[in-house]
């Protein structure tokens, strides 16, 4: 008997899920309904709570036993209340985080084995959301009940965007040494890096290829659910949260699109930039009357002008991007 399946979310991991399911004779509807499973992504925290709780929602409209995979990454009480509402409503209900292991690459969701995910949740639901997992991901980590997979994702993005900035920090120190002494040519050409997903972010870095379906906005929107986890347990992420600010920085110029290398656009020249399509000028309004110039050196005092300018309130939520928050 062929499968139904209803996704609701970003439109790139919809393609994803629509291409794995349909190859494996799963087929497309748009009724949750008289679908046999429900699987969403979302990045904004806002369209995922009304996806599954607002009018005429998942939880609302999926009839008793369909399976509820959402891939999204939120925080544990969103997920532990994601079950608790499907329990009630006879749904079987998993959090599975996506995870994309090497964000180099350019079509980021076209190998199975590029992707991975953590899963939550009651174990006889995980059992059946197992043939689902298997389809979309080349590996499911079994995190644990509900909330479980959410914090291990959350930990897991914290230690990515660790990554991701000291390798552009690297690699900037090495490009700005190189541009602005006698020093010549330096043996090895850019800097190196600890693992081979740092070697890869580097070497799109130093080819220029700063386009690619995994994106900043996709970025941001695991940091902020990992900064809201924090929030939630009282704890403060200083590394995290100034790495934050630089991507929405990034967002802001026209980034929000562009693939996690481009944050090193922000450490070069506008003409860099603006050959990316990246524009300044959107920084100021945004900022205030602050310029991008490399040689100003109030430039270092950059981080004061996001708080001056009241993009981040005091609840720590973004004011200007539309991202997780």
């Amino acid at each position: 008997m062929t499968k139904a399946f209803v996704y609701a979310g970003h439109h790139t991991v919809g393609n994803m899920v629509s291409d794995r399911l349909c190859a494996a004779g799963w087929h497309r509807v748009t009724d949750a309904g008289a679908a046999d499973a429900v699987i969403t992504y979302f990045t904004v925290q806002t369209a995922l709570e009304d996806a599954y709780f607002g009018d005429n929602g998942i939880v609302q409209g999926a009839r008793k036993g369909t399976l509820i995979v959402d891939l999204s990454c939120t925080t544990p009480t969103f997920a532990r209340e994601l079950n608790a509402m499907a329990c009630v409503d006879d749904l079987v209900a998993v959090e599975a985080p996506l995870v994309v292991q090497d964000v180099s690459v350019p079509d980021a969701f076209a190998a199975r084995e590029n992707l991975a995910c953590f899963v939550g949740g009651e174990e006889d639901c995980i059992e059946r959301a197992r043939e689902v997992l298997d389809l979309l991901v080349g590996s499911v980590t079994d995190a644990g009940g509900p909330g479980s997979a959410q914090l291990a994702r959350a930990a897991y993005s914290l230690q990515a965007v660790s990554h991701l900035i000291a390798a552009i920090e690297a690699d900037a120190l090495y490009h700005a040494v190189r541009t602005s002494s006698d020093m010549g040519e330096i043996a090895g050409a850019r800097a190196g890096a600890l693992t081979p997903a740092g070697d890869e972010l580097l070497a799109a870095v130093n080819d220029g290829r700063f386009d690619g379906t995994y994106t900043v906005e996709m970025f941001m929107a695991e940091i902020t659910a990992a900064l809201t986890t924090a929030d939630d347990a009282d704890l403060i992420l200083p590394q995290a949260e100034a790495a934050q600010r630089l991507l929405e920085l990034l967002a802001i110029i026209g980034g929000s699109d562009k693939a996690p290398a481009a944050l090193s656009l922000v450490y070069r020249e506008e003409e860099a930039c603006a050959n990316e399509g990246l524009d300044w000028s959107r920084a100021e309004q945004a900022y205030g009357d602050h310029h991008h110039d490399h040689d100003d050196d109030d430039d270092a005092d950059y981080g004061d002008d996001f708080g001056d300018a009241g993009f981040i309130d005091d609840d720590g939520m973004t004011g200007a991007y539309p991202g997780f928050n």
